[in-house]
């Protein structure tokens, strides 16, 4: 290794993509990670990293830029870090992503469906680079507190501590105005800190950020749920700028017959209570969702959907299924998926069949993929109120005469399973609208969300959006970027001008 990346850098790295193929860091044994709540992940080498980094092309026009709604600086960091110039990728890095140990753990990583590499070869390992830049910093000391040394006395309230309220907070503080951040739960980070389990992001790694934000000047204030306490009209009047970065938390639910029995939960109502148990809180018995010894089924074949699996074999589950209403995607996008419209075009995400570390620990548990596609549940049976049956269907999608692909349930798959505990990790709809949204009476667009303009203003002066609760159920690199691009509005409102970087995304 050591030699070849000798003469990458002689050669100014032109055939670094040629001589040196993709490498991921290896999984823990899935006997042994099952066992506990730590990231998957092992540690991957510096020299590797650097030669994964050898692989970017350098291209005239990097596609991953157009992938990442970040706008992040890919290829240069790519080159900094094959270098070993890791300062200057950081800087490289900070110029984008206020939060890339977030993103480069949790991000599906679009940068990388983009690269260029990626039409006829595996792409460069965007995200894990990303992750490793700021790993190699925090480990080295370099990150340190850097609050602004100018106040405006400006004072501007952010309405939840998820990626879009987190970034949106670091940019406004980074302009000097006092900001405080608002969360409803009992610790910052929202769905970082209780919608993703451990085994995807560390909790430490969330309270770290925040530590180094609230040295920075940030306030932040748990247990507040806007709209009841504190009240809306009393940030009002005590800030000069509001924004809402409260999530689309509003799920989708399941209307058939037997929902409400005892042992059918929203993911989100699911998931939370481990991490709580994971960072030392009580739970009782009578509170605590728990999968051991249970026939588990997961409705929804999404990242949560694989949360909720990984979650549920770790707490011992008996068996495990998860169901997907939509057909098997494709293994790959292979030019007659995208020609037969199942899948987008290069450099646009597919959605491809994928398997995550939670998909790889089931299949080992369970003896194969518990995954199954073209399913629809028609109702819940149980006994003494709680669910002990769930009752299906298998389905065929074909499209209609408007070339839109319906669904149709197959005479004579009806079928019936033990279930014992169903998880629903359905997506979610909208942000909720009791609260701030009705209290205000602010304008929503036809899905539900929060309508802003440009400069992400809501129809009420002074009030802002961004993130889910703007544009929906999204990435978490689309709402450190929405929060971002938020700040800069709220900036130039109170202001009159703005010097925080702008990136325009509608």
């Amino acid at each position: 290794m050591e030699e070849t990346l000798d003469k990458l850098t002689r050669d100014g790295k032109q055939t670094g993509f040629k001589v040196i193929a993709r490498e991921m860091p290896k999984r823990r044994d899935v006997n042994l990670r099952i066992l506990d709540w730590n990231e998957v992940y092992e540690e991957f080498p510096n020299d590797s990293l650097r030669a994964q980094g050898a692989r970017c092309m350098d291209c005239g026009i990097p596609f991953c830029h157009n992938g990442c709604p970040l706008g992040n600086i890919i290829p240069e960091w790519n080159d900094l870090v094959f270098h070993n110039r890791w300062k200057d990728a950081l800087d490289m890095l900070f110029k984008t992503n206020n939060f890339p140990e977030f993103t480069g753990r949790v991000c599906p990583a679009p940068c990388e469906e983009a690269c260029t590499l990626n039409i006829n070869d595996k792409p460069v390992t965007i995200k894990l680079i990303e992750q490793n830049i700021i790993d190699h910093a925090f480990a080295e000391g370099w990150i340190k507190p850097e609050p602004p040394a100018v106040r405006t006395g400006k004072k501007v309230a952010v309405v939840g501590s998820g990626p879009a309220g987190l970034a949106c907070a670091a940019q406004l503080n980074k302009a000097g105005h006092h900001v405080t951040v608002f969360e409803r739960a009992d610790r910052v980070g929202g769905l970082l800190m209780y919608g993703i389990p451990n085994f995807k992001l560390e909790k430490h790694v969330v309270d770290r950020r925040v530590k180094l934000m609230a040295e920075e000047g940030i306030t932040f204030t748990v247990n507040a749920n806007v709209g009841e306490s504190p009240r809306v009209e009393d940030l009002r009047r005590d800030f000069d700028a509001i924004v809402l970065c409260g999530g689309a938390t509003y799920a989708r639910d399941l209307n058939v017959p037997g929902r409400e029995l005892k042992g059918v939960y929203a993911a989100m109502t699911y998931l939370p209570l481990q991490n709580k148990i994971n960072m030392g809180d009580r739970i009782p018995d009578e509170e605590f969702i728990d999968a051991k010894g249970k026939n588990v089924i997961i409705l929804g074949g999404g990242d949560t959907g694989a949360d909720c699996l990984g979650t549920a074999q770790r707490q011992g589950a008996k068996s495990i299924k998860q169901f997907e209403l939509l057909p098997r995607p494709p293994e790959t996008r292979t030019p007659e998926d995208v020609a037969a419209g199942k899948l987008q075009p290069w450099p646009y995400w597919p959605m491809i069949f994928r398997t995550s570390s939670a998909h790889e620990e089931a299949a080992a548990q369970y003896g194969g993929d518990v995954r199954d596609f073209s399913i629809n549940t028609k109702r819940f049976s149980g006994d003494n109120g709680a669910v002990s049956k769930l009752h299906g269907i298998r389905l065929e999608w074909a499209k209609d005469a408007g070339g839109r692909y319906q669904m149709k349930e197959i005479a004579g798959t009806e079928f019936t399973l033990d279930c014992d505990l169903c998880l629903l990790a359905l997506g979610f709809l909208h942000p909720e609208h009791p609260g701030p949204i009705d209290q205000l009476g602010l304008k929503k667009d036809p899905r539900g969300n929060v309508s802003v303009d440009e400069n992400y203003m809501s129809s009420i002066p002074g009030v802002f959006a961004a993130g889910d609760m703007r544009r929906g159920q999204s990435l978490i690199v689309w709402a450190i970027s929405e929060g971002r691009s938020a700040a800069f509005g709220v900036d130039q409102f109170l202001m009159g001008r703005s010097e925080l970087p702008y990136l325009k995304l509608f």
